[in-house]
């Protein structure tokens, strides 16, 4: 006994009924009302209540209306709740206290898996069940990924809808809401809607518990802002080009680092993956593939195939070439799942911004569009991907006939 007053995990493991690694990872996640670390040493009030096991029918009718996630944001899967590659569904396991929280987690690590219909009812069934604030804006977010994979204009607005009807109760609130909103944004590329406090990389307005997807959502802006800038659609005084793009790298590595420090797993994925597509752009794939590799790594034990797949339109033959070498079948599964990723935000892309996304380039051929649009000449195309003046006319010419543009209007179909 540690005093009259607290106990040990041990004794709380035998006076509740659990197992000790339960009651410690109970405590870990904020469950045990009054419990204080010292050391490696828990120490919890005699007067503990044991946490409510959220599976049974009398616990979730108590605590569906507004009970409390273990994390104050919407973002469960990027907390540090998720630490250890190859663990997601036993930290799903673990929020059994907690229902909604629970369920939230489940969908997220659905959604990284590519399994989009699950993710879609869970969303739904979060919205309709008069769920609390982070859980209410996390599943509008559910839903509007789903209708990137979908390419449903409508389920989108429907998610924005939602997102923006969630039950604010202060500022911080509402700071939090403008960040969801601007996240779904950021799924093609639209750069305006982010507030300024954020657009300055200043994360004060909402709680600590949502940094890691704030820096993962902040990463995503700087590149595609990089991205407009280099396509000529946004104009930034004295710069134009690749440059803005090829000093974000400076900005993404610091958050990596920061991500691995706060064992926040899937942040890590994000922004290795982020930081690989801003450097494929720049023409370095050494670098490129160094984090594709580390990303790859910490994404297979989960079998996150979804957020490769996400990514393989930024990162071209990139993804491709790696994950094969890594695990062919892994790769298998996370081309089934591009395509449909790929059709998808194409014509939820254009649907939005009134144009017509081209699905039908080749890899090599998106690739050499891609560096067109972004200002380059065919010489400078052919030295940056290594390959001959003749097949990057040729591409450029195909592009053009099955755009019907010219290599000036290239940024509209990507």
């Amino acid at each position: 006994m540690l005093n009259n007053e607290y106990m040990t995990i041990a004794e709380a493991s035998k006076k509740w009924g659990l197992s000790q690694r339960q009651v410690q990872h109970l405590c870990t996640l904020g469950s045990v009302d009054g419990a204080v670390k010292f050391g490696r040493a828990w120490m919890i009030p005699m007067n503990a209540k044991k946490p409510v096991d959220g599976r049974t029918k009398q616990a979730r009718s108590k605590y569906d209306a507004n009970m409390p996630l273990p994390r104050k944001t919407p973002f469960l899967y990027m907390t540090d709740l998720y630490h250890t590659p190859g663990t997601a569904d036993k930290v799903g396991e673990s929020l059994a206290y907690n229902h909604e929280a629970q369920v939230l987690f489940e969908a997220e690590v659905a959604y990284s898996r590519g399994e989009i219909d699950k993710v879609y009812d869970i969303a739904n069934y979060l919205l309709h069940k008069h769920s609390g604030f982070y859980a209410v804006l996390s599943a509008g977010m559910l839903l509007a990924m789903c209708a990137v994979w979908k390419g449903d204009i409508n389920m989108w607005r429907k998610a924005k809808v939602h997102i923006a009807e969630a039950p604010a109760k202060n500022d911080d609130d509402r700071d939090v809401m403008q960040l969801a909103i601007s996240a779904v944004d950021i799924m093609i590329y639209n750069v305006e809607s982010f507030p300024e406090w954020f657009k300055k990389g200043r994360f004060e307005p909402i709680h600590k518990d949502a940094y890691p997807a704030a820096k993962v959502y902040y990463a995503k802006y700087l590149y595609a802002l990089g991205y407009a800038v280099a396509m000529g659609l946004v104009k930034v005084d004295g710069t134009q080009g690749l440059y803005i793009m090829s000093v974000i790298s400076f900005s993404v590595e610091p958050m990596i680092s920061w991500a691995r420090a706060n064992n926040t797993i899937m942040a890590e994925i994000y922004l290795r993956l982020t930081c690989a597509a801003i450097y494929h752009n720049c023409g370095n794939d050494e670098d490129a593939i160094y984090h594709i590799d580390k990303a790859i790594k910490l994404a297979l034990p989960d079998k996150f195939y979804g957020v490769l797949a996400e990514y393989c339109r930024a990162l071209d033959t990139l993804m491709e070439r790696q994950l094969s070498l890594i695990d062919e079948d892994a790769w298998k599964e996370v081309k089934k799942l591009y395509k449909i990723y790929n059709e998808g935000w194409s014509k939820l892309s254009g649907a939005v911004r009134g144009k017509k996304i081209l699905t039908t380039l080749s890899d090599k051929e998106r690739e050499v569009a891609k560096l067109a649009a972004f200002g380059m000449g065919n010489q400078e195309i052919a030295d940056h991907l290594h390959l001959s003046l003749s097949v990057v006319k040729q591409a450029v010419r195909i592009v053009s006939e099955k755009s019907g543009l010219p290599r000036s209007e290239f940024a509209a179909i990507l």
